[in-house]
């Protein structure tokens, strides 16, 4: 039997607002997953580092700001420069569709947008997660 997949969630810059991304670790704990919530105004060094200390598969990223290409960018290096390349990066929040191809283009394994339901949103997680320990 293998080790419970293991998350890590965080909201990066000035967003303060938390409530669902609160409501996901709630979800992927009920589905089994570890989950670490590192809380609001994290840097993207403190995401990758806190990623390398608790060992996670995923990390999953709430924007509500419009800051997230920016910020996906920065924590995408932030993993390389740890050596965490196989570590999977989901991106929810209220983010343009515009955006997708970008952050793809970045390695952003899935992008959850407003109105994603439950089983979307741990369904895309456990995969970004799985895939991360199969890579």
């Amino acid at each position: 039997m293998s080790a419970p997949l293991r998350g890590l969630l965080a909201k990066t810059g000035l967003d303060g607002h938390d409530r669902g991304v609160k409501v996901v670790a709630t979800m992927l704990r009920d589905a089994g997953m570890h989950v670490v919530y590192l809380g609001i105004h994290r840097s993207s060094e403190a995401i990758a580092s806190a990623a390398a200390q608790e060992g996670v598969d995923v990390i999953g990223l709430s924007s509500l700001g419009g800051t997230h290409l920016v910020h996906a960018q920065e924590l995408v290096e932030r993993l390389r420069a740890h050596g965490l390349d196989d570590v999977s990066v989901v991106l929810g929040g209220t983010l343009p569709v515009e955006d997708i191809p970008a952050l793809e283009a970045l390695g952003v394994r899935a992008v959850l947008r407003p109105g994603a339901s439950r089983e979307e949103i741990v369904g895309a997680i456990t995969r970004a997660a799985g895939a991360a320990r199969r890579d």
